[in-house]
């Protein structure tokens, strides 16, 4: 019996340390202090567009050889893709002090501009740099060219730092992304 009980005791710590709950990572709030004067009063982010594996809760890191590698215990706290929308809304509000919302568009009245990103890169690598590289599009219905171009942005980090200095890296690339697409896009 007393053999049973130790077995049955070991099976369940066994288990509960296989389910520990993981870490989440909050992506710091970075300010953009900077002003940028864009040409549109109101600007949806209609999409963005991650590649699987950084729209993966889990905190992504390429290694020297290229390989990707996550860690199911170490997490985003919130879903990347929405997180972003929501980090690109706020620092073009910021930049720019035009209303600008994520999708769906939450007013009354239509936007003059829509925003779309799509992410070929948003990865942080092992040599402490956060890279961030993609297209935007810019579609607007009032007869002005619509445009696109592309961004490739990095940002340094710590690497010893672990995955608070990995969130807070990606807050500043999406800051410098927000950036970016105000000054080439937007205006």
């Amino acid at each position: 019996m007393m053999k049973r009980l130790c077995v049955t005791t070991l099976l369940c710590s066994a288990l509960l340390a296989c389910t520990a709950t993981p870490d989440r990572y909050v992506v710091p709030n970075t300010q953009a202090t900077d002003r940028q004067r864009i040409g549109f009063r109101a600007v949806e982010i209609r999409e963005v567009s991650l590649p699987t594996y950084a729209a993966s809760d889990e905190i992504t890191r390429q290694g020297p050889d290229g390989a990707l590698v996550s860690d199911g215990a170490v997490l985003w706290a919130d879903t990347p893709e929405r997180a972003v929308a929501l980090e690109l809304a706020r620092h073009l509000t910021q930049l720019s002090g035009a209303r600008v919302a994520s999708a769906p568009w939450p007013f009354e009245g239509s936007p003059d501009a829509r925003l779309e990103l799509r992410f070929e890169t948003l990865v942080a690598n092992d040599e402490g740099a956060f890279h961030a590289s993609g297209q935007y599009f810019v579609a607007v219905s009032d007869g002005r060219a619509e445009r696109s171009g592309l961004f490739d942005l990095t940002v340094p980090f710590d690497p010893a730092a672990g995955p608070p200095a990995i969130a807070a890296a990606r807050g500043q690339a999406i800051l410098d992304v927000a950036r970016f697409v105000a000054v080439n896009g937007l205006r």
